[in-house]
């Protein structure tokens, strides 16, 4: 018999979910420039992003003079409902991962759907930060919208 407990601490596999009282295509943007230039942390430190919003588009930061860091390529994009990201992303641990927004609109309200899974050796401590930081993303894009300034 083959033990899966081995195999459960390599996985992650995080979902949560959001409404935003604006339009589809209006979210849609929102989200790109959260994940984008307008990224950050939950503590308030900016990490301006680049995404290349296009299928094998990067999703980096540049730290200029030619450095940075990669954090996955635009696996899938179909706008305004779905953008699905491939990659390290901010892991510098052997982990491929797998994020995926998925959009519904409804009546003047979006419904973003957010799922990240991962297999790799990713340390159990680094875990809940993960739930926090995407969690954060997703605040922010509410908080973009809500407040009229989507852009």
């Amino acid at each position: 018999m083959i033990s899966t407990a081995g195999i459960d601490s390599l996985i992650l596999n995080l979902t949560q979910e959001i409404q935003v009282h604006a339009t589809l295509e209006t979210t849609f943007a929102a989200l790109l420039e959260q994940l984008g230039p307008a990224n950050d942390t939950p503590d308030g430190r900016s990490i301006p992003m680049k995404i290349e919003p296009w299928p094998g588009g990067r999703w980096f930061r540049d730290l200029g003079d030619g450095n940075g860091h990669c954090w996955g390529l635009v696996q899938a994009i179909k706008r305004p409902t779905l953008f699905e990201i491939t990659g390290p992303l901010f892991m510098s641990y052997p982990v491929v991962s797998n994020v995926q927004y998925r959009l519904t609109e409804e009546n003047g309200v979006t419904l973003i759907k957010f799922h990240h899974m991962a297999l790799g050796l990713i340390p159990d401590n680094d875990k809940p930060g993960m739930a926090k930081g995407w969690n954060h993303i997703l605040s922010r894009v509410r908080a973009r919208l809500e407040a009229g300034r989507p852009h």
